[in-house]
């Protein structure tokens, strides 16, 4: 199965120490601006050329996890002109405080996917535990071939063997927010990327 290789924001890990391009709003709350909205459009605009590319014929349904995917997502799909079908799952992780918990499903499909192609899109692979559940969820449907396609991969923090076919950017081991993800359900309508300040959580291990 082909797979899109990562691409690394330019000039990345230099702004990890300073908050250079954050609006003056979210200076207190955010280290730096890590990907750019005019980053993030242009690689969306390229992943929806390749995933037209690769589904050009075939019966395509995207499976979007809910949330955190809602801005990538709506970007996305709007980029790709082949005929799709859409549809959602949710998943939630339920524990103590920002401990990681038992994975949940709080929606299941509506569509019917047996024998067709599914792309699932995700905001973020971190340790790959949540896909690896959603792919366990899917496959006794019996898609005729499943992908995965996420903006942001963290591989450095991967417990589980998963990798995704898509991707829009590998980012080192950062608490990322913004373009759809949160911290306790904040920050998600800023229009880029950003690293969340370590003096607004204290033991954080939940895995995004």
């Amino acid at each position: 199965m082909r797979q899109t290789p990562p691409v690394r924001a330019q000039g990345l890990e230099s702004r990890l120490s300073n908050t250079r391009g954050v609006p003056a709003r979210w200076r207190s709350d955010l280290d730096c601006v890590l990907i750019s909205q005019a980053q993030i459009a242009r690689r969306v605009r390229s992943l929806a050329r390749e995933i037209e590319g690769d589904y050009r014929t075939r019966d395509l349904v995207i499976v979007s996890l809910l949330n955190g995917t809602v801005m990538f997502l709506a970007d996305l799909i709007r980029q790709v002109s082949i005929p799709l079908r859409l549809d959602f799952i949710g998943v939630s992780s339920y524990g103590a405080g920002t401990t990681s918990g038992e994975l949940v499903f709080t929606k299941e499909l509506r569509l019917d996917v047996k024998g067709r192609d599914v792309l699932i899109v995700d905001d973020i692979l971190d340790t790959g535990r949540t896909l690896k559940r959603v792919i366990q969820r899917l496959r006794p449907l019996k898609p005729r071939r499943l992908r995965t396609c996420v903006l942001l991969d963290k591989t450095s923090r991967r417990i589980e063997k998963v990798n995704a076919d898509y991707v829009g950017f590998a980012i080192p081991d950062v608490f990322v927010v913004g373009y759809g993800l949160d911290y306790a359900e904040r920050y998600r309508n800023l229009p880029f990327v950003g690293v969340l300040s370590d003096r607004l959580y204290t033991s954080l291990t939940t895995p995004q």
